[in-house]
């Protein structure tokens, strides 16, 4: 089994009115390389006639967002032209690579009516060799999301990267990584082998677990340390589990504000082409 290091809870920092516990970075935990940053919006209701998410445009270069939608919905736009609503149970995959503008906001419908949100934000790294690569984005809905059922049904496993026992994942990735969301019935269990070496993201998003023999519950990162392959979970409760892994990259990690590069000078150059107009244009 992997070793657990330490046990992270995530604090509470509301955006506005929205509820927001920032998971990663933090002040014991930079990252777990490749994955930089992770945000945990909600669970919270919104009334009707609600203003809704507040991420309006902003730049991004040198790295990818996974957004995950729990509950609610999103209306991704972007400089490069894509746009899409993703409803509950849907993810977005957004390469930002060289540099684009994107918005992520409520729908018109949402903000109308109202209703259940919760959302989790993930940054993940991209190598120096590919920061410069081209924008992309994919949104896909809940039944485009491979789901596997296991453990007599109290296991429920969503394939978002990664093939899992031979089933391919709902996005190919730039990187070699796994990523999952893990819903557990009480006493569901869960063994997972991880190759030597890689890194893991083990978030509680909801419940009580247990994981390789420590409690952890909601709203707690576990770091492992890279040795040993095995991690091991039962739910206490009903519970949602964030679950990753990947090799670091091992790589200078300079970040700031929306973008992450591998120099100062690169952070410069982005803000730089971001006046520039170089990332396209909101209209």
């Amino acid at each position: 089994m992997k070793r657990i290091r330490e046990i992270h809870t995530a604090p509470y920092y509301p955006i506005a009115d929205l509820v927001t516990y920032t998971v990663m970075p933090s002040g014991h935990l930079e990252n777990i390389d490749p994955f930089l940053f992770l945000n945990h919006h909600g669970h919270q209701v919104y009334s009707p006639h609600n203003h809704g998410l507040p991420f309006g445009p902003h730049p991004h270069r040198g790295m990818e967002t996974v957004t995950i939608i729990l509950e609610g919905d999103i209306l991704h736009r972007d400089s490069t032209g894509h746009e899409s609503v993703i409803e509950a149970g849907g993810v977005q995959w957004m390469t930002a690579g060289k540099g684009l503008l994107h918005a992520e906001v409520s729908s018109e419908e949402f903000k109308r009516n109202g209703g259940p949100l919760e959302i989790l934000q993930l940054w993940t790294n991209l190598p120096a060799r590919l920061k410069m690569t081209e924008p992309q984005y994919i949104g896909l809905q809940k039944d485009k999301i491979p789901a596997v059922v296991m453990d007599d049904g109290k296991v429920t496993v969503n394939v978002i990267a990664g093939d899992w026992q031979h089933i391919p994942a709902a996005f190919s990735t730039l990187v070699p990584l796994a990523l999952r969301t893990v819903f557990f019935e009480p006493g569901g269990k869960l063994t997972v082998d991880v190759a030597h070496g890689e890194n893991v993201l083990f978030y509680v998003i909801r419940g009580e677990m247990l994981v390789n023999g420590s409690a952890a519950r909601m709203h707690q990162l576990v770091e492992f340390e890279r040795d040993g392959m095995g991690v091991t979970m039962e739910a206490q409760a009903d519970s949602i589990v964030l679950f990753g892994h990947a090799m670091p990259l091992n790589e200078p990690v300079v970040a700031e504000g929306p973008f992450v590069m591998n120099t100062a000078q690169e952070i410069t150059e982005a803000y730089r082409d971001y006046r520039d107009g170089k990332f396209g244009r909101w209209t």
